[in-house]
């Protein structure tokens, strides 16, 4: 089991407003050349960061991908980044997992985004992934081509339901 978060949520893939994985020599470079605090840095790094740092648009990946189609270059380049950083994970991930045999896409980008999942798996061809773009942009849950050798799913998120399922285990109700 891996995943993309480390000791806390700033940690692994980019968000909307958060950094994500940084170099730790950036926290004292933006003390000093900002003359920023260390709960100032904190402030940037998980509420000014990621997706509406790099974008200077929006926390919001709709806003961003309208900014982009716009011609807006910091949209495009924080969309680019955004997606890189997921392909990163996937590879790793496959390298931890010795193979892929079902790609998921699943909570409010994964879930909702055809367009970022697009994305994604444009540069997955090599792992067999190959997906249908009409099945796609239906927002389909199984969106692989017939001759992809890799499953594609998108998968609702019900979180809810998780933490009822979890407090009724730990209530044993």
């Amino acid at each position: 089991m891996n995943t993309s978060m480390g000791f806390t949520p700033l940690a692994g893939l980019m968000m909307g407003s958060r950094s994500g994985d940084i170099d730790p020599e950036i926290i004292p470079f933006i003390e000093e050349k900002f003359k920023l605090d260390s709960e100032d840095v904190r402030r940037v790094l998980n509420r000014e960061s990621g997706i509406l740092g790099i974008s200077g648009v929006s926390n919001d990946i709709r806003e961003v991908e309208d900014a982009a189609k716009n011609g807006n270059k910091r949209a495009e380049l924080a969309l680019s980044m955004f997606v890189h950083q997921i392909q990163h994970y996937i590879g790793s991930y496959v390298t931890d997992l010795n193979g892929l045999d079902t790609l998921v896409f699943t909570a409010g980008i994964g879930e909702h985004d055809s367009m970022i999942r697009s994305m994604v798996c444009s540069k997955l061809s090599y792992l067999g992934v190959e997906i249908d773009e009409q099945k796609n942009a239906n927002n389909e849950t199984s969106i692989e081509t017939a001759n992809s050798k890799v499953k594609v799913a998108v998968i609702p998120t019900d979180e809810e339901i998780v933490i009822a399922r979890d407090v009724v285990s730990v209530a044993k109700l």
